[in-house]
């Protein structure tokens, strides 16, 4: 029996704006492409790797605890794989993608869906999976897709620290035969039972709790008596139920390589270069902002091996608030953004979850988080980083020639980030509302510029 942890609750808590909290990831592949029942039959088989691509959420009777996680007994890979064949090449590929995101999916099954896209051109062809947040952070769904491959990488990229990358590493492989599916759900007395358990449990390890509460403050930079307040911009104003996505990819190796001579992190590199772009793109509306605050999700994992590969999902994610100037010049923004890296250095990671998932749920239950999210000032953009694998995955035998993920944000931030080292190139992707950034093609050239003017 899995129960949601108190983070996945905090998700489901608050799903409740225009777009749902999905993450989602396109699989590239180039001219030799697999066919459709070749993927097919790769994930009919490998899919009893990770079990909880064949759970869906269940609730638990009144007061026997959180909703868990129970085998769906009706569960068939045709209900969440389906081809489709579309016009246009890439950016219509990426354009489906989007879409498929922006729709809820069904509560009567594990909560993902999966489609195999072809261009009705002869273009290129990919595998585009979506999956509602609650069932993995960033690096679990990194562990389930290599659960899924051919092949696991024996290393990951070699990214230098930071508040943000998330590693990939080689899963363990199975060492014992998986339970018979399904099994049946507990009982209400044994969930009863369990859940007065949990409640003792949490009632002795109080004061533990108190000082990780404590410890999540700081990591948010409250207790630390921080005054970081984010600029009012023209980008952040309420989401619709619409997003684009667009994407760089760049070498990693020099940009690594200008890290380490600049004696910072990838990600504050990257950090650099996305508010760059957007001031510059800000800059060019006629509008004057101040420091840009962007929210890094930080995770607890230590990799993907027992406690953190796909057979044990959720999400154990933090987030850490860092300030960057607007300044045209690239080494002011630098310099600010090393800084708060160097702070935070060697503190607990991933605390913050707890006090911000009391504060979320609260607003959800008073029927007000989305007002709470549509004005807030807290945040002006997300950016999240992933290392993952160093050498190329493949599945059904075919090279994965890229991988663009990316993910669902709610309330008032117009466009956010998501970034993924994979097989020597890091992608970028660039998420916004059409609504609110129109612009994102010129957003997204300023965020090449801004990328080589640091590796220059």
């Amino acid at each position: 029996m899995e129960r949601v942890s108190s983070n996945d609750l905090t998700l489901l808590a608050t799903d409740r704006g225009p777009v749902p909290m999905h993450m989602a990831a396109v699989l590239e592949f180039g001219a030799d492409a697999p066919e459709f029942a070749e993927v097919s039959a790769a994930l009919a088989g490998r899919i009893p790797r990770v079990p909880r691509l064949r759970q869906r959420l269940t609730p638990a009777p009144w007061g026997c605890g959180r909703p868990l996680w129970a085998d769906d007994p009706s569960f068939s890979l045709d209900r969440h794989l389906e081809a489709a064949v579309i016009d246009g090449g890439r950016d219509a590929v990426l354009r489906f993608a989007a879409d498929l995101a922006c729709r809820r999916l069904p509560t009567d099954r594990p909560p993902w869906a999966a489609r195999w896209v072809r261009s009705a051109s002869g273009g290129p062809a990919a595998l585009v999976f979506v999956a509602h947040h609650a069932m993995a952070d960033g690096l679990g769904g990194l562990a389930v897709l290599a659960a899924l491959a051919d092949q696991r990488p024996e290393h990951s990229a070699a990214h230098d620290g930071g508040p943000s990358p998330q590693a990939v590493g080689s899963p363990e492989p199975p060492t014992s035969q998986p339970p018979a599916f399904p099994q049946p759900p507990p009982s209400g007395l044994t969930l009863l039972a369990d859940a007065w358990r949990e409640r003792a449990a949490e009632l002795a390890g109080l004061p533990r709790a108190l000082k990780g509460a404590a410890r999540g403050l700081r990591e948010l930079a409250i207790a630390r008596g921080l005054r970081i307040r984010a600029a009012q911009t023209s980008f952040n104003r309420p989401t619709g139920g619409t997003r684009r996505v667009t994407e760089v990819t760049v070498p990693l190796r020099p940009l690594l390589d200008r890290a380490h001579a600049l004696g910072c992190t990838l990600n504050d590199l990257i950090l650099v270069a996305v508010c760059g772009a957007i001031a510059s793109a800000l800059r060019a509306r006629g509008e004057s902002p101040g420091p840009l605050v962007v929210s890094v999700p930080i995770t607890s994992r230590r990799g993907t091996g027992a406690d953190g590969g796909a057979a044990r999902l959720g999400n154990q994610n933090g987030v850490v608030p860092v300030e960057v100037p607007s300044d045209p010049d690239p080494e002011v923004r630098l310099a600010r953004v090393a800084a708060q890296t160097a702070a935070r250095a060697g503190a607990p990671r991933g605390t913050s979850a707890g006090p911000l998932g009391v504060v979320f749920r609260a607003l959800a239950r008073a029927g007000i988080f989305q007002r709470f999210i549509d004005r807030q000032r807290l945040v002006n953009t997300f950016l999240s980083n992933m290392r993952g694998p160093a050498e190329p995955l493949s599945l059904a035998g075919h090279r994965i020639a890229g991988i663009v993920p990316f993910t669902m944000t709610p309330g008032n931030v117009g466009v956010c980030f998501t970034v993924l080292s994979y097989a020597g190139s890091l992608v970028v992707a660039v998420v916004a509302d059409p609504e609110i950034v129109p612009e994102q093609d010129e957003l997204t050239r300023l965020l090449v510029e801004e990328l080589d003017r640091l590796t220059a």
